[in-house]
């Protein structure tokens, strides 16, 4: 009897937690979800009508100037040429013009000049270098793990290569997106499909962890996370552990983007040649194994032991479940096993490089002279070797299927709810996605990359034309770039959000058909002058009545002093660069010291990334921390801003080669110097006060400087003078350029 009422009662609990599943999975949306503009489809609205007819150059000035006239207020009057020329310039290069763009730009009458000046900008592969940075930002960009190793990935710099590629191509921004979020799966044997999808390896990641369940799931959250801040400029994380206390994203949606990833693992071995590139490799590669069987064996021989106890001290680390992922044949193992089997690899054969030299440290007398031995003998057989193929890192699916996903009750990696199948946001799209596996991948990401593409998906050009929005004017039309949801920033002009939304689907989703459109038009070209009844109106420039005065980035910063000085290195591509760092700074996971000067100098995009410290300069400028996707940076003014542009040994050096450039394109005369680095700086003549006061510091600081020779103390003296230079007042002159590199001037654009 009693067995009988515990049946009926278990079966009445699980009815009950039946109802209580199907009652949560129902969509719970308030009215003001249902209203939400950003979630419902994008309509190219009327342009409106203003009264100031002429001002309009562009239809971006017909909403702009709609929105003033109705507040009453007027748009400020056009910037000069030289402003303008040099906003631009740091706007699609972030370069100065140099002299000779000055100097062309002024002589050109033409009505076209300024359009030529933008298509100039467009074309050069300055453009890709500087734009790619905005881009790296979103991607949480970096070159090491994070955590505590702070691990190199040492091929990952090739993503960054891609995206300068991409830009400087005009990639169509739709074709940008899959290649991220499903390369591998829609152009298996492209090369920049395969890097592109680096988009979703840049997460931190602690390859030491041995509960390997609770890592994938920190990974999935993280990437899940990004892709929803970055192409729907959606909070998703807020869902994680409960439908989100303000925006329409159901703890279910988090879930199922999730599912569109749960079959990734990191793959950082993409071979990136064609077949016949790689067949030819593998028959030089055959030859050489061939010839050096006998020598290979004898080492293998001596390394055996060391690579077994490297292995089992590591595998005795993990827990059961992990081991038996690892021991359990390849034909028996399912998608999860999979999974853990690939993320064990790398801790499992930590210690084993190519080279032998963690091998080779833990040999002990005649074993260690044996392997060298033996090495050096190996090496005679080089130059028959073939060099490494190009590798590149990124994702891949572990198969055609890929592990259940499930709702995460209370996002506790191992607390599982119901089951859920990829999908989209609920409010916008509530039908599962149509999956169609491929030959070795589930195919879930390529539906994912559809869906974000179709011009029926209302997020994901409305954030993009916020972006370019952003990234023109210092803030976007939503002042939030990364969250269009209910506790954003609002919006300053919907109707030309959605204008410029449609206009760049139309256009093909062309990022330089957008920046066209901008940069031409009045809004664009407005001076920075400040109105103060226009601020008392809108003291924060909203309604974009005149241009707002922007600083610098540090990767602009130091671009700007390599550049006016003469250093600027325009080498393109490949690995990154190690600039000079403090002494004595300890950075764990390596920053190369002995590099050749010239290499110093290419540009910032080019500067190593560790996850855990920042280039000194660019933290001090606010480069933002890599752990997680950054829609805007933030603009600090502090002291060691100050502090890195007068004592950094680097802005010293370029303030001693910027004095002889200054020397050798001049007449030998103060005033002339003078009149030559204005130019260069801040792309204009000084005017008479500034020549005058400029003339008064230098004859000051001779001085100084002959009294500091005197009482031999040392004086930076720019190298090769001319015959005929006071070595001295050349002194002072480095001193003045040092002067110029630190003022506001120089450091923000109008």
């Amino acid at each position: 009897m009693f067995r009988r009422h515990r049946l009926k009662l278990g079966a009445v609990l699980f009815l009950v937690l039946g109802v209580v599943w199907a009652v949560a999975d129902q969509p719970q949306f308030k009215a003001s979800h249902l209203k939400h503009w950003a979630y419902k489809p994008v309509v190219k609205p009327t342009i409106p009508e203003v009264t100031n007819k002429a001002w309009v150059k562009t239809d971006v000035d017909a909403f702009i100037l709609n929105a003033l006239e109705q507040a009453k207020l007027a748009p400020a009057k056009a910037a000069d040429k030289i402003t303008l020329l040099r906003r631009a310039t740091f706007d699609l290069t972030g370069l100065p013009p140099t002299p000779q763009d000055t100097a062309a730009f002024l002589a050109d009458k033409s009505s076209s000049a300024f359009a030529k000046v933008v298509d100039r900008l467009l074309a050069s592969p300055a453009y890709g270098e500087h734009w790619a940075r905005h881009w790296l930002d979103l991607a949480r960009y970096a070159e090491s793990d994070g955590f505590k190793a702070d691990d190199t990935r040492p091929h990952i710099w090739r993503y960054r290569d891609y995206v300068i590629k991409a830009f400087n191509s005009d990639k169509p921004y739709s074709r940008f997106i899959q290649e991220q979020i499903a390369g591998d799966e829609l152009w298996p044997n492209d090369p920049d499909a395969l890097v592109a999808t680096g988009f979703n390896r840049h997460y931190p990641d602690e390859y030491n962890a041995r509960n390997l369940r609770q890592r994938r799931q920190e990974i999935l959250n993280d990437i899940t996370d990004t892709v929803g801040a970055t192409f729907l400029g959606t909070t998703y994380a807020c869902a994680r552990c409960h439908d989100h206390k303000y925006d329409p994203v159901l703890q279910k949606d988090y879930y199922k983007l999730q599912a569109f990833f749960a079959g990734v693992r990191a793959k950082d071995d993409y071979v990136l040649v064609s077949a016949a590139e790689q067949a030819s490799y593998q028959k030089k590669l055959s030859l050489w194994q061939e010839q050096t069987k006998d020598l290979r064996d004898q080492i293998a021989k001596l390394e055996a032991p060391v690579v077994k106890a490297l292995y089992d001290d590591s595998f005795e680390k993990y827990p059961e479940d992990i081991q038996k992922a690892i021991t359990t044949p390849a034909e028996k193992r399912d998608t999860m096993q999979w999974l853990m089997y690939h993320k064990a690899q790398w801790q499992l054969n930590y210690g084993v490089d190519e080279d032998g030299n963690g091998i080779r440290a833990k040999l002990k007398g005649d074993a260690k002279k044996q392997y060298d031995d033996l090495k050096a003998k190996l090496a005679a057989f080089d130059s028959i070797k073939p060099a490494p193929l190009p590798i590149g890192s990124g994702i891949t699916d572990v198969g055609r299927e890929a592990p259940a996903q499930h709702l995460l009750i209370s996002g506790g990696y191992d607390n599982f709810g119901p089951e859920v199948q990829p999908g989209f946001l609920t409010i916008i799209n509530p039908e599962p996605a149509t999956i169609v596996p491929t030959a070795n991948s589930s195919g879930r990401r390529t539906a994912l990359a559809n869906w974000l593409i179709d011009p029926k998906n209302p997020l994901v050009a409305r954030v993009m034309a916020n972006r370019i929005w952003h990234y023109h004017f210092g803030r976007g039309i939503v002042g939030t770039p990364n969250d269009f949801g209910m506790m954003r920033d609002p919006e300053t002009n919907r109707p030309l959000l959605d204008y410029l939304a449609t206009t760049f689907i139309e256009k093909g989703w062309s990022l330089k058909a957008m920046h066209r459109l901008i940069m031409l038009s009045s809004t664009y070209q407005q001076a920075s002058d400040f109105n103060a009844d226009a601020a008392a109106k809108d003291p924060d420039n909203r309604l974009q009545w005149r241009f707002q005065r922007q600083r610098l980035s540090g990767e602009e910063i130091r671009d700007a002093i390599l550049a006016v000085s003469g250093k600027l290195n325009p080498q393109m591509g490949g690995p990154s660069i190690y600039p000079d760092i403090p002494e004595g700074m300890d950075i764990r996971g390596g920053w190369k010291k002995k590099e050749d000067e010239d290499a110093k100098n290419r540009r910032s995009i080019y500067v190593f990334i560790r996850r855990n410290v920042r280039y000194p300069m660019f933290q001090a400028f606010d480069l933002p921390d890599t752990h997680e996707s950054c829609g805007r940076r933030t603009t600090t003014t502090t002291a060691p801003q100050a502090l890195n542009l007068l004592n950094d040994k680097a802005v010293l050096r370029a303030a001693e080669a910027f004095a002889s450039r200054v020397i050798a394109e001049s007449k030998p005369d103060c005033s002339a110097w003078i009149e030559t680095a204005y130019q260069h700086a801040f792309s204009r003549r000084p005017d008479a006060s500034e020549q005058a006061l400029a003339s008064a510091f230098l004859q000051k600081q001779t001085a100084l400087l002959r009294d500091k020779l005197a009482a031999k103390a040392p004086v930076a003296v720019p190298a090769k003078l001319p015959t005929g230079i006071d070595p001295v007042e050349a002194a002072a002159l480095v001193d003045l350029c040092h002067v110029l590199f630190n003022s506001n001037e120089f450091v923000y654009v109008n």
